[in-house]
This record gives C-alpha cells, sequence and structure tokens, in this order.
C-alpha cells in the first residue's frame, strides 16, 4: 500500500501485475480498478472536478448545487459506501447535518497496510456505527471483506448498499453491455421511463440490456436477485476497450440492485447535462428512500428491505470485483 493522489484527492492504492485499485482517503471510495491489459478503470469519475469533503461548505462551492447531496457529490467517485441510510434524509435528519446516502462518504477514513492489501476503517458518529472494509488482490480479482459494528444497545435496521458507479470511457453509449441475475420489481417517481413510479407484483424480465444510444434519460429501477442461485452478480462489458467488470456477492447478504442512470439527464449542478454514468448498486434494501419510508416499506415480493444489527453486534460480509480482458460478452461470472 502506497499513498498517492488520484484527481486532485488524496488516495491509497494496491497494485499487482493485472490490476490496481486506488480508494480515496476522505470517503473511502473505491476510485478506481484499473485493468493494466486494457488501460482502463470501468469505474465513474465525475467530471467536475473533484475535492476533499473536509474542504466543502455549500457557501464556498456553489457549483455543487446545494441541499443534502452536494456535500457528497464534491467528492464522489466510483464505488461509494451507502450506510444507514440508502437515499434522502429526512428534512428533520438533513437539518441535523445528515447527507444523502448517509455519512460514510464524506468522512475521512484510516487506512492500514496489511499482508495481502489494506484495512480501511471508519466511524460514524450521527449513526453509531464503525465501518471496516478490508481489501485484498488477487490476480485480477478484488476480494472485499467488511464488518459493519452497532455502538448502541438496541437492535437498529440499517440501510447497506454498494453504490458501484461506471462511467466513460468504459460507458460507450449504444455498445457496452449489462447483465446481472436479477428480475424487475419496479422504479422510483421522476425518471424519464414512461412506467416510472410503478412497483410490480412479481419479479419481470432479468436485467439483460445494451446502454441505449440516446441522450435526456435517467432513473432508478429495482431488481430482486435470482432466489435460485446462491451468487449473485452484475457483469459489464465494453467492446470498445475489450475490458470487462463483475462484482459478485452473496444473495443472502445483498437480495437487491438497483440500477440508476443518469444519461444527460439532470440539468442542474453539478450534473448540468454533461454526466453519463449507471449505477449499479446492491444491497439490503430496493429502493434509495428515507429510512421512514425503508422501514415502513417493510418487506417486498416475500423479501427483507433491510438489514437489523444486533445491539453491540456486528454484521459482515464479502464480496469480489474482478475485470478481465476480452473480445467477449462473458457469459458468468466463473469466467473471471
Amino acid at each position: 500500500m502506497h499513498r498517492t493522489s488520484f484527481h486532485n484527492r488524496k488516495a491509497f492504492q494496491i497494485e499487482n501485475e493485472e490490476i490496481r485499485v486506488t480508494v480515496t482517503e476522505e470517503g473511502g471510495h473505491i476510485a478506481e480498478i484499473f485493468n493494466k491489459a486494457t488501460g482502463i478503470n470501468p469505474l465513474w469519475i465525475p467530471p467536475w472536478p473533484s475535492i476533499e469533503p473536509s474542504a466543502w461548505s455549500e457557501a464556498r462551492y456553489p457549483e455543487y448545487g446545494g441541499g443534502p447531496e452536494a456535500h457528497l457529490l464534491s467528492g464522489i467517485m466510483g464505488h461509494n459506501l451507502c450506510l444507514y441510510l440508502f437515499g434522502g434524509p429526512s428534512p428533520e435528519e438533513a437539518a441535523a447535518g445528515v447527507r444523502i446516502h448517509g455519512e460514510a462518504g464524506v468522512l475521512r477514513w484510516d487506512f492500514e497496510a496489511t499482508a495481502t492489501g489494506l484495512l480501511a476503517r471508519c466511524v460514524l458518529p450521527l449513526s453509531r456505527l464503525t465501518f471496516e472494509r478490508a481489501i485484498s488482490l488477487d490476480g485480477h480479482r478484488v476480494n472485499i471483506h467488511e464488518t459493519v459494528e452497532n455502538l448502541e444497545a438496541f437492535d437498529r435496521p440499517t440501510a447497506w448498499t454498494q453504490h458501484v458507479t461506471l462511467g466513460p470511457p468504459f460507458m460507450d453509449r449504444g455498445k457496452t453491455e449489462f447483465y446481472a441475475n436479477g428480475g424487475l420489481v419496479g422504479s422510483l417517481p421522476g425518471g424519464s421511463d414512461p412506467e416510472s413510479g410503478k412497483i410490480f407484483d412479481k419479479p419481470g424480465p432479468t436485467f439483460k440490456e445494451t446502454l441505449t444510444s440516446g441522450t435526456g434519460q435517467g432513473g432508478f429501477r429495482s431488481y430482486l436477485m435470482d432466489q435460485a442461485q446462491a451468487r449473485s452478480f452484475f457483469i459489464a462489458w465494453s467492446p470498445a476497450s475489450q475490458t470487462a467488470l463483475t462484482y459478485c456477492w452473496k444473495r443472502s447478504e445483498f437480495p437487491w440492485i438497483g440500477i440508476w442512470d443518469e444519461n444527460n439527464f439532470r440539468d442542474f449542478k453539478p450534473w448540468n447535462l454533461r454526466t453519463l454514468s449507471r449505477g449499479l448498486e446492491f444491497g439490503v434494501t430496493p429502493f434509495a428512500e428515507s429510512r421512514r419510508e425503508m422501514i415502513e416499506r417493510g418487506r417486498l415480493m416475500d423479501t427483507p428491505g433491510f438489514a437489523w444489527i444486533p445491539a453491540k453486534g456486528k454484521l459482515t460480509a464479502e464480496y469480489y470485483a474482478a475485470t478481465v480482458k476480452t473480445n467477449r460478452m462473458p457469459a458468468s461470472v466463473d469466467e473471471f
């Protein structure tokens, strides 16, 4: 592990002969999974300048917009952790300092080298949680082990989502292909889809598509991972760069995936109709929404819509990401 500067941000890197992984010190974002054979990082780097979240204030940096999302947007990159909250805070929570997707993405994390990679930790003072992420490399695979600890003496419901976002040059309109072994549940209102806001009685078709060639589209769709498969995954492939990326996890730990698109759709700061990105956001909740909405929704399609953290207890999860050079869309995660 070594310190580095990445897009004007303090960061730490680990690498081997096949891949390089970069994690920002503030926010703990996995900003880069660089495929050395293709020269491509599939993860999203926003088109606006990135700053350290500790430097942000709405008065000083109005170019990131306003509201509880501006702080996160000032420094977000690639794979963002959403913990205790996946979505926006209530007005009262926002007034108390809660940010969109919770506080992990704007905090300073502590890092230490391990024999196989790095260990990153943060304490969430508002949520009263601690979080730990161990990252190690094995060939073209990035192995990740996470632990969430509840500091309170009460069982508590929580959101816990891996907000993985892909961007150019890996994202290529009309060309990049995607596949996830989950069926459509519904979508949140406010998107460009004519059926935006609809929730179905049972899962719809499995998610498999090529990125649209058009612009001016955006929104959020939720998918329930296939209950017949212990492993859940998504695969994305860029034919232009011959780069494929997968994330693979246990369905029992993260039963949902949300597909979020921003394709020159948002005209307000800092988006300004100039952003192409796709979030493949797997976790314990089906939709990005407030904690009140998450808890009131409860179960959906006989599947929990959040996770419980025991009093003074811990939750753990393991998953991996991998990127390979290939001239075709991989048929399964076994090809990584």
